[in-house]
């Protein structure tokens, strides 16, 4: 079997949740999808203009979630943690029904995304994949905050830091290799709020669907999810999960060297747009397994969390 051809599932995969935003009860049916197909979403619950691509350049929203749009208006969001997960497990096409607009946040990682599809079985492609591989170093900030995109020879480093004046929080950092390094702790990561923020949240009318099933709330020196953390660097990896599903928004899998520190889905999206707005920062290349001596895909995942 070659690791290097474009792969889809070979099952649907078929999930149902709360939204964390919206609150809503909603339904989701991952379907293969043949070569150079992509991912692509389709809002079951409308007859027309119901395609929506998780393009970088269709983001129309990065506070508190990804949410991408078409030129119809018609939405998908909260699309970071499956396309994260879909990213790390190497599938290149599939087709994501969706009967709302907002994609249900289950745990608040990526777990049951992963273990649902590894269920689900793969199928592999007869195309090559593509990959983009950075040319130039490009860098995006706002205030103090900041990320950075440099060349790479065969693999993605996402080197990551949060600030935060909460004790519990404080200043954490990790660095990972996706296409080498076990990745089970940062599908296992559960998104996080502070405690004294939830009340502005929900009066900006988000997290109507938020609850210590699908986040993990921190209130001064204390985790309030009575099973505390799954890892001791639970909410620097959620970031890391979140960066890697919008990086999945340019298309293909991406060979380069990240840093950020104190970012966010602004922030990636934002160096997106700015690596792709130049031609000579980047190249798409199709890959010939006899050409690169590497997968391109974290194996590891495959049998740490199955």
């Amino acid at each position: 079997m070659s690791y290097l051809t474009q792969k889809t599932i070979k099952n649907n995969v078929t999930f149902s949740g709360v939204a964390l935003h919206s609150g809503l009860n909603v339904n989701v049916c991952i379907k293969p999808a043949e070569d150079n197909f992509g991912i692509v979403f389709k809002r079951t619950d409308l007859k027309v203009n119901n395609i929506v691509y998780p393009s970088f350049m269709n983001v129309t929203n990065t506070s508190l979630n990804t949410t991408v749009e078409n030129d119809f208006g018609v939405k998908v969001s909260t699309i970071e943690h499956l396309m994260g997960a879909l990213f790390g497990l190497g599938i290149d096409n599939a087709l994501v029904e969706i009967d709302n607009e907002e994609v249900p946040i289950l745990d608040g990682s990526a777990k049951e995304f992963i273990e649902r599809i590894i269920k689900a079985g793969f199928k592999i492609n007869n195309s090559p994949i593509k990959i983009i591989k950075i040319n130039k170093e490009v860098r995006y900030s706002d205030g103090d905050r900041y990320i950075s995109i440099k060349p790479s020879t065969l693999s993605l480093d996402i080197d990551f830091e949060l600030k935060y004046n909460n004790k519990i929080i404080g200043n954490q950092s990790n660095k990972v290799k996706v296409y080498e390094d076990d990745l089970t702790d940062i599908y296992n990561s559960r998104t996080y709020c502070l405690f004294e923020d939830i009340e502005l949240i929900k009066k900006n009318g988000l997290a109507k669907g938020g609850s210590l099933d699908n986040a993990v709330v921190v209130k001064g020196e204390q985790v309030l999810n009575s099973e505390g953390l799954r890892n001791e660097k639970e909410f620097v990896n959620h970031k890391i999960l979140d960066c890697i599903g919008d990086l999945y928004t340019s298309g293909f899998r991406i060979v380069a060297s990240i840093k950020c520190s104190q970012g966010g889905h602004y922030l990636t999206n934002q160096l997106l747009r700015k690596v792709f707005e130049n031609k000579e920062n980047f190249s798409i290349l199709e890959i010939k397994e006899k050409n690169l001596p590497h997968t391109l895909i974290n194996r590891n995942i495959l049998k740490s969390i199955a």
